[in-house]
């Protein structure tokens, strides 16, 4: 299979950067092919950072867009090949005569900028750091005033039963009192605050939570899986077990949308991630990637076993007959095309998703509401 290079070269690389309208010819990786572990030198890696960073001012400036997190983001994974869907769709919409616009790449990407979602993580984590550091210093302050009030109370206990000038000790007794008083005072706010730290990081707890769901389907959406991705991926490797990734992408959606409306697609959406769902079992994970493409990721599973497993889902999904309910119009068959690539059997888990992409690429060219298998990368024969 094709792979990209650390610099998006390679032959998949390559055909990505002329896609989205940058010419990549001459680009060479950084990493010498003839080790067998792979070294970059420094001077490399500045002249692959270069050439990157002009690939995406390239874009930007072709595509007439303007200096953003969305779109710095949007550019360096149309230049990189590390978001495959995006990469087809800019494919389609430049075969079309159709110009690269800031709404279009807001709608392709569902407006999902994840760079500013880890830029939001990493505040979370500040700020979660923060809460510990106010629930210890709360919670040491609070024991050390109970603490004191304890002991002011009985030294105002022992001022009571002094003998002496009574004026002098009255005195002391009444600002010990209050001091007392304020002591006791002091330590019930310091618990309202340990009351409020913890609700802050249950609503922190939360909000992590719901920036890693698909707000539509409920699915984990794409930032979720890329960090179940690296996870399974290790994991799959020390445990000498299998990992199958399935890129799976609705047929001919936009007429659903175009035919039905948003609302309608909405809830077909719906309906193939439950059907999917029900194909994954307790060994899968399976997520929305964006827009129509659902992406499963299965663990100690084969693609082979993949393959069966999301067949199956494919013909019932082909078999039902759904209708519109609200204009009682049929949608007629709605499909789902596949890919499926065995993640455990490369070097870099974001070229195994190529590989499904491309598999899945096929599988539209093919026909369309077929499922295909990848190139094994150590073999040149194509498997179906």
């Amino acid at each position: 299979m094709a792979t990209i290079a650390a610099d998006g070269s390679g032959e998949y690389g390559q055909g990505i950067l002329h896609r989205v309208g940058i010419r990549g010819a001459g680009l060479r990786s950084p990493i010498d092919e003839g080790n067998t572990t792979p070294t970059v030198s420094s001077r490399s890696l500045t002249r692959a950072r270069r050439r990157q960073l002009k690939q995406i001012r390239t874009f930007m400036q072709s595509h007439d867009l303007d200096v953003t997190p969305l779109t710095l983001r949007i550019a360096y994974e149309a230049c990189s090949g590390t978001n495959p869907g995006l990469v087809r769709g800019i494919d389609d919409r430049r075969s079309r005569g159709l110009p690269i616009t800031l709404e279009w790449l807001e709608a392709a990407t569902g407006g999902d900028a994840s760079d500013g979602g880890q830029a939001v993580s990493k505040l979370a984590d500040r700020l979660e750091h923060g809460i510990d550091e106010l629930s210890r210093a709360t919670s040491t302050v609070r024991r050390v005033t109970s603490q004191y009030g304890d002991e002011l109370e009985r030294q105002v206990d022992d001022l009571a039963e002094t003998q002496g000038t009574e004026e002098v000790i009255a005195g002391l007794a009444d600002f010990a009192k209050a001091m007392l008083a304020r002591s006791r005072q002091t330590e019930e706010e310091l618990r309202a605050s340990e009351r409020e730290t913890a609700l802050l990081r249950e609503n922190l707890d939360r909000a992590r939570r719901d920036a890693e769901v698909d707000y539509l389907t409920g699915l984990p959406n794409r930032r979720a899986f890329e960090k179940v991705l690296q996870e399974s991926y290790e994991k799959a490797l020390a445990e000498g077990q299998p990992l199958s990734v399935a890129f799976c992408d609705l047929d001919h959606f936009k007429a659903i949308n175009d035919t039905h409306g948003h609302e309608a697609g909405d809830r077909i959406l719906k309906v193939v991630a439950e059907t999917l769902t029900s194909a994954c079992r307790g060994d899968c994970f399976i997520a929305r990637h964006g827009g129509e493409e659902f992406v499963m990721l299965c663990h100690g599973v084969t693609p082979a076993e993949a393959f069966a497993r999301i067949e199956a889902a494919r013909e019932e999904l082909a078999q039902r007959r759904m209708i519109n309910r609200r204009t009682d119009k049929p949608f007629g068959i709605v499909t789902f095309s596949g890919g499926i690539a065995d993640v455990a059997r490369y070097t870099d888990p974001r070229e195994a998703l190529a590989a499904a992409d491309e598999a899945l690429y096929q599988a539209k060219e093919g026909g369309r509401n077929q499922i295909r298998l990848a190139v094994d990368p150590g073999d040149s024969r194509q498997a179906s």
